[in-house]
């Protein structure tokens, strides 16, 4: 419903103020679609967020060619920025920070949105069977 998609922005807007540096924060679906966005204020990132869950998806598939499973998480940090993103089933959580950001909070905080990114998922799964039947 058209309140708790409200209720989400708000709640990923103020997760920009629980990390000092956290840009934004982005919920995508594996196919690169925008489902859920937040900026700072007066933020522009130099990253394409429709390119950053396809990419996290074909990184995320390379590394568990590796032998160690699926990964929840990658790291990638750059000259002034950082993303962090997280593997939450069918959704990828992406957070672009400055790169002096405390990485360590930002693990934390994206372990603690898996159960918000579940009710999206389902919310979307739901929607998705509703028109086909």
């Amino acid at each position: 419903t058209q309140d708790m998609a409200e209720e989400l922005v708000v709640h990923f807007e103020k997760l920009l103020t629980r990390v000092d540096g956290l840009l934004s924060a982005v919920v995508t679906d594996r196919d690169g679609v925008v489902l859920l966005k937040a900026n700072a204020p007066n933020v522009t990132t130099p990253f394409t967020e429709s390119t950053l869950g396809c990419t996290f998806a074909l990184a995320s598939d390379q590394a568990s060619k590796l032998g160690l499973k699926k990964n929840k998480s990658i790291v990638s940090i750059y000259g002034s920025y950082q993303l962090v993103q997280f593997n939450h089933g069918s959704l990828i959580t992406t957070f672009v920070a400055k790169s002096e950001a405390n990485t360590g909070l930002l693990l934390e905080l994206g372990t603690e949105l898996e159960s918000v990114t579940q009710v999206i998922a389902t919310a979307l799964h739901e929607r998705h069977s509703g028109t086909l039947s």
